[in-house]
């Protein structure tokens, strides 16, 4: 596939995505990808695919020590994606503590570290995506993660306030069970995902494209909202 960019003369747009080596954030680099941008990805894996225009960071950005390192080498971004994240289910009288702890740090202690590091040196009109779920609703067996994404929302509306005035989005895409590793994860058996109305699971594609298009022009107005892609999950 030919670079769009390359074609117009302009400079690559450049993102920071997080996930990047399965699910979400895979396809959301490689949408990103392929629409001309350049992609910095975090993972503690590597991804499984490459790209001229992808550079892998392999960090554990639960480790706060190790994110701040990776942060400290990058260089001019246009958008921020921060779609790592980790599932554990517990019902009341068997929840873990730790796994608590976990799910905030990944999920929202993250976030809030990234968007502190960077957020000076975003130029106007930069976009910030967090990857929310629909569970930050409630759901019975999941009130530890649902508590993360719940904080998620409320950190991007605050950080939107903040930003609206540089012309800097902040958006959450919240979807609903979507066919990723994370849900095949054996750990959550015990809370199996209900089906959406639509008779399939969400597609990470899908979510990715409307990652990117919270990215795009056409989002300019869009600001400190929470948008479900669930199938119809939340009627």
């Amino acid at each position: 596939m030919s670079d769009p960019s390359s074609e117009t003369g302009e400079r690559p747009k450049h993102a920071l995505v997080t996930g990047v080596s399965s699910g979400i954030g895979e396809a959301t680099a490689k949408r990103l990808l392929a629409e001309g941008w350049s992609v910095i990805g975090f993972s503690r894996g590597a991804p499984a695919f490459a790209h001229e225009r992808l550079k892998h960071v392999s960090v554990d950005i639960a480790d706060p020590t190790a994110l701040a390192q990776a942060l400290a080498g990058i260089g001019m971004l246009d958008a921020i994606v921060h779609a790592a994240g980790i599932l554990r289910v517990g019902t009341l009288g068997q929840l873990d503590p730790a796994n608590g702890h976990a799910m905030w740090r990944l999920h929202v202690d993250a976030a809030e570290q990234i968007v502190e590091a960077l957020a000076g040196a975003l130029p106007e009109g930069a976009r910030i995506v967090f990857i929310g779920s629909r569970t930050a609703a409630g759901t019975a067996g999941r009130a530890q993660y649902a508590a993360t994404k719940a904080a998620l929302v409320g950190m991007a509306r605050s950080f939107a306030i903040e930003l609206a005035p540089r012309q800097i989005t902040v958006n959450v895409v919240a979807p609903g069970a979507t066919d990723t590793p994370m849900l095949k994860d054996p750990k959550r058996a015990a809370v199996a995902p209900k089906m959406p109305p639509m008779g399939r699971l969400v597609k990470p594609e899908e979510v990715a494209a409307t990652v990117c298009f919270l990215l795009s022009e056409g989002a300019a107005s869009i600001t400190g909202q929470q948008i479900l892609v669930c199938g119809g999950a939340s009627l």
